[in-house]
């Protein structure tokens, strides 16, 4: 016999919608394009742009702060260079679960001027200390191309479908309307009976000019779940 499945509450889909517009906001934002100034050209690599590892350093502070941590997998050498892969871990900014984007990152080892990238007996000094930077450099930013646009993703990509904005950012005034009763009715709701007033004259009026201010009033006093 099989097992009887329950219909969702108000409250449960309302929670969950107020999951998913966090997503759709947080998707929007690392899907934005990055600056034009931190956009650079490669100096050997034709056409190839690229953004500086210190700039993505500081989307990673400023998103994360200091739920993200870079962890070295492995490293090797192959040929005339070196390689390294690493696994870039992030703190789910909506559920708070660790997770992860791995990346791989190679560097040719400098040799003496005018001599093949083959030869091995005309590498540089310090070669190896150099590429192996590099590669590391290289592996978090490829792992970083995963979050969207605004890590570089499609810099030097020529087909590409462009994002749009998620239409929970999009709202009609009619949704956020049927949002805003759908949230009164949650039991256990934590606002005073004032701002419950308030609330209920906006919708009775449809002062739709004040329709996000209640969403987020309502969103940040939705009972926490056990």
């Amino acid at each position: 016999m099989s097992e009887k499945r329950n219909l969702p509450t108000i409250k449960d889909l309302v929670t969950n919608v107020d999951l998913y517009n966090k997503q759709d906001e947080f998707q929007f934002l690392v899907n934005q394009e990055p600056p034009e100034k931190w956009i650079k050209t490669h100096p050997y690599i034709k056409n190839h742009k690229y953004i500086p590892i210190d700039k993505i350093e500081y989307l990673l502070r400023s998103i994360f702060k200091n739920d993200h941590r870079i962890e070295i997998l492995n490293q090797g050498t192959a040929f005339n260079g070196v390689w390294m892969t690493v696994r870039v871990h992030y703190k789910d900014l909506i559920t708070s679960e660790w997770k992860y984007y791995d990346g791989v990152g190679a560097c040719e080892l400098q040799t003496k001027k005018g001599t093949s990238p083959a030869d091995l007996s005309n590498i540089n000094n310090g070669a190896l200390s150099m590429a192996f930077p590099i590669a590391k450099t290289l592996a978090i930013k490829d792992a970083c191309d995963h979050f969207g646009n605004l890590f570089g993703a499609n810099l030097n990509r020529k087909d590409i479908i462009p994002y749009k904005t998620p239409e929970s950012l999009q709202k009609t005034p009619e949704e956020k309307l049927t949002e805003i009763e759908l949230l009164l009715e949650v039991d256990g709701l934590t606002i005073t009976e004032e701002d419950r007033m308030n609330i209920e004259r906006i919708v009775e009026q449809k002062e739709e000019i004040s329709y996000n201010k209640c969403l987020k009033l309502l969103n940040n006093n939705l009972p926490k779940k056990s």
